[in-house]
C-alpha cells in the first residue's frame, strides 16, 4: 500500500497591491521544508502544506489537520475543492484540496520532528517541519516547489481558468 498524504493549496488572485503586475496575478501559499537537509536550499525545497493519513481517515480532514499543525493556525474556513490525487516519484500519493483564500497568519509556528544531527553523533535534535511559508506568484512557485508537486500547479491553473 502506498503512503497516503493530503494537503491544501490555497490560492489568491490579486495578492498585495504592491509589487509588479505579475505579483498581482495568481499566487499560491507554499511552505519551505524544515530541518538541516533543506536549510540552505531554496529551489525545489518548498511544498504544499500536507501530511500523511491512513486509508481509514477522510483525506480532507487530514489536510485540514496537517495545515494547522504546519502553520500553527487553522486552515481558513472555505469550501475546499478536490484538486486531484498526485503520485510522487517516491510512490507516495498526495490528495490535494484547494480554495481561494487570502490567508494572512500573524506568524508560522510549525510542529517539530526528531532527527539525529549531525548523523552518527547520537544527538537527537528537534526541527520544525516547516520553517517558512508565504505567497508566491505561480511562475516563482514553479521554481520553488519540489518537482513532484509541479503537476498540482498545472491542475490549479486548469481549475482557475475554467472558472473564469
Amino acid at each position: 500500500m502506498p503512503v497516503l498524504s493530503a494537503g491544501l493549496l490555497l490560492y489568491r488572485v490579486g495578492g498585495d497591491s504592491v509589487g509588479t503586475p505579475a505579483d498581482r496575478q495568481l499566487q499560491v501559499w507554499i511552505a519551505h521544508m524544515g530541518g538541516p537537509f533543506w536549510a540552505r536550499k531554496d529551489a525545489h525545497a518548498w511544498s504544499i502544506p500536507k501530511g500523511e493519513y491512513t486509508d481509514q481517515e477522510d483525506p480532507l480532514a487530514a489536510a485540514l489537520r496537517e495545515f494547522g499543525e504546519e502553520m500553527g493556525s487553522p486552515a481558513p474556513a472555505a469550501e475546499y475543492v478536490l484538486l486531484g490525487e498526485f503520485r510522487q516519484p517516491s510512490g507516495k500519493r498526495i490528495t490535494v484540496y484547494t480554495a481561494e483564500q487570502d490567508f494572512r497568519p500573524g506568524h508560522i509556528t510549525s510542529n517539530t520532528f526528531p532527527m539525529e544531527w549531525p548523523r552518527g553523533s547520537g544527538r537527537i535534535q528537534h526541527y520544525p517541519e516547516i520553517d517558512d511559508a508565504r505567497w508566491f506568484p505561480l511562475t516563482e512557485a514553479r521554481e520553488k516547489l519540489v518537482k513532484g508537486q509541479l503537476p498540482v500547479l498545472d491542475a490549479l491553473l486548469d481549475l482557475v481558468s475554467t472558472d473564469t
